[in-house]
C-alpha cells in the first residue's frame, strides 16, 4: 500500500483511473495485463554477446569488426512465441531471421556478418509472431 500511496500522491489522484474495469492488485498496480502481454524489455545494437549480455552497445560500428549484433530481451513471455529480427540496409530488406521465446523470460539475438558493400545506414526492425513492430533499432557501418 505504501507504493500506491507514494504512486497516487505523485499523480494527483489518477492511479484509481487508471484500474477501472481491470484486475489490481492491492497496490493498485494492474499485474493480470503485464503478465499477458508480450514485453520487449530492452533491445541494443553491440558488437558482441558473451553469457546472455549485450557487449560493447552503439550506433556506429566500424567495418572492421566483421559483425554486429542485435540483441533483445523479453520479460514477460506469457506463451511460446517468435519473434523477427528484419535487418534492413539503406531501406532495403537484407535479411529476416525468426527467433524463437519460451516463458517465463527470454533473451535472443541475431547476427550479420559484415562485408564491404555493407557500409551506410541500417536498422533491424523487431516485429511480433504478427508482424507488429515492436521497435526499430538505427544504426550506421563506417570504415
Amino acid at each position: 500500500m505504501v507504493y500506491f500511496n507514494k504512486w497516487k500522491m505523485a499523480m494527483g489522484g489518477a492511479a484509481i483511473l487508471l484500474c477501472l474495469g481491470a484486475f489490481c492488485d492491492k497496490d493498485g498496480l494492474n499485474w493480470a495485463a503485464a503478465a499477458d502481454k508480450l514485453t520487449l524489455t530492452s533491445a541494443v545494437m553491440c558488437e558482441d554477446v558473451q553469457e546472455r549480455l549485450p557487449l560493447y552497445e552503439g550506433v556506429v560500428f566500424s567495418i572492421g569488426i566483421g559483425k554486429i549484433f542485435c540483441y533483445t530481451l523479453f520479460d514477460p513471455v506469457p506463451e511460446k512465441t517468435v519473434i523477427m529480427h528484419n535487418w534492413y540496409n539503406r531501406d532495403n530488406l537484407s535479411t529476416k531471421i525468426k527467433l524463437p521465446l519460451q516463458p517465463p523470460r527470454w533473451t535472443t539475438y541475431s547476427a550479420i556478418q559484415l562485408r564491404e558493400s555493407d557500409k551506410g545506414p541500417w536498422r533491424v526492425e523487431i516485429t511480433d509472431s504478427e508482424g507488429r513492430i515492436l521497435q526499430v533499432l538505427r544504426f550506421s557501418v563506417t570504415e
